[in-house]
């Protein structure tokens, strides 16, 4: 597989969101930024809230063994954790994406934390807000950065963490919201690699916030009492990526050689998109331990399906047109195309919902809400989609939509090429005409 395209991206944008549906039109949050005061006074009264979904008993093997940020015997489960009840296997993996993309890579934890937090705040998220806001309170220089934070001091921030902001914020509020110059300039203060981890940071701390703010999850009473202090694991930092150039490292290297090797697998092309090694792994594989903890909790997620592989690709879609994602949305033709979709039914998937069944348009309009405001859903929306799914097949629909607010980021605003066979695809159903 040739990793350059035979259609520029710029012109297959053009060409895909010709014919998307006016109420599929890109997203952007324009609403202002959330101050931290009132995040926090929400937060207080999220404490002893209902969840939209059952929690677990914080005894549950697979819940009580994730790795946490708590002290082993501190009794303290958050209920990020608990609330994969119905999908007990997910905790663990999660657990390690939080833990791997808040302390892993090489770019400072509390500068990710900000990014964080600047991202609760844009998209309404009180829960994920404490969880930060205690983060960082947890060392001298998080305490003083969110110290700033809270007072708008800008000012009074390194350099490299306002870019980091600025960055988290525009990429927030619309997948295409980092212009090429906005790019250039927080690029001179972070070396690829970095950038990529920048990026999967934005991507997650997005992926977090809608999760919980859908799921309403309950704050936890024990984030606000100071004597209760989290335990931070140390950060691995290599020199490798410390210099103006992102240099091979051997995670790196050994990660490319298994996914080459996967990629070589029939059984791995069969079951997938029928790519090689596609470019957004590529990308990732710059951060070798956030790929890989971005993998296992997808793999791991997606397996044991309640809802069926086409009802997934009905989602990613969904989000990926609302999103204006170029990449995806090729990636999500192609995922359909291959169930053996008629290509007569993709082309009447872009101009209206007429084609879809009721069952998959009570995932997508859930889909489509979400990604348009993190703070959207209502008990009524998330009890509808519990009637038609249940509560392990909800999940997944959750855990879908928020996956692809996840790669929509990713792999449009680094710009990354379609990969040849993905654009054969689309054109074998659409044509040149798109």
């Amino acid at each position: 597989m040739k990793i350059s395209t035979i259609v520029s991206p710029l012109l297959l944008l053009a060409i895909i969101l010709a014919n998307v549906p006016a109420m599929e039109s890109p997203v952007r949050v324009t609403t202002p930024l959330v101050t931290l005061d009132e995040l926090e006074r929400l937060a207080r009264q999220r404490v002893g809230s209902e969840a939209r979904l059952p929690l677990a008993n914080p005894s549950v093997a697979a819940i009580s063994e994730a790795a946490s940020l708590e002290p082993a015997g501190s009794g303290r489960i958050a209920n990020y954790l608990r609330v994969f009840a119905v999908m007990p296997k997910g905790a663990k993996p999660f657990a390690s994406l939080l833990q791997t993309f808040t302390f892993g890579g090489t770019v400072r934890p509390e500068t990710k934390l900000a990014m964080g937090l600047r991202i609760a705040q844009v998209n309404r998220s009180p829960y994920v807000a404490a969880h930060l806001m205690r983060l960082l309170r947890a060392t001298g220089r998080g305490s003083e950065l969110l110290a700033r934070l809270r007072s708008g001091a800008a000012s009074g921030v390194a350099a490299d963490e306002r870019l980091a902001l600025r960055y988290a914020e525009l990429l927030t509020r619309d997948v295409h919201g980092i212009t090429d110059a906005g790019f250039a300039t927080t690029r001179q203060s972070f070396n690829d690699s970095q950038m990529v981890e920048l990026t999967m940071t934005v991507c997650f701390f997005n992926y977090f916030t809608r999760f919980s703010e859908a799921l309403n999850l309950p704050v936890e009473p024990w984030i606000f009492d100071a004597t209760a202090k989290p335990e931070l694991p140390a950060q691995k930092r290599s020199a490798l990526t410390q210099s103006r150039i992102g240099l091979v490292s051997d995670e790196e290297m050994r990660a490319v050689v298994a996914a080459d090797a996967a990629a070589r697998d029939p059984a791995t092309r069969t079951s997938g998109l029928g790519l090689a090694i596609a470019n957004s792994q590529r990308a990732m594989m710059r951060v070798p331990d956030l790929q890989a903890a971005w993998r296992n909790y997808g793999t791991t997620v997606r397996a044991d399906s309640k809802i069926g592989r086409e009802i997934q690709l009905q989602v990613s879609l969904a989000v990926s047109m609302a999103n204006g994602c170029r990449y995806c949305v090729v990636h999500q033709v192609v995922g359909l195309r291959r169930l053996g979709i008629d290509p007569a039914r993709l082309l009447a998937l872009r101009k209206d919902d007429s084609a879809l069944s009721p069952r998959e348009l009570v995932a997508v309009s859930f889909a489509r809400k979400l990604t348009a405001r993190a703070d959207s859903i209502s008990d009524a929306d998330f009890a509808s989609l519990r009637r038609e799914f249940q509560d392990y097949g909800a999940l997944e629909v959750l855990l879908q939509t928020c996956a692809f607010s996840f790669m929509n980021r990713f792999t449009d605003n680094l710009r990354l090429p379609s990969e040849d066979e993905a654009i054969e695809v689309y054109r074998e159903v659409f044509g040149e005409r798109g």
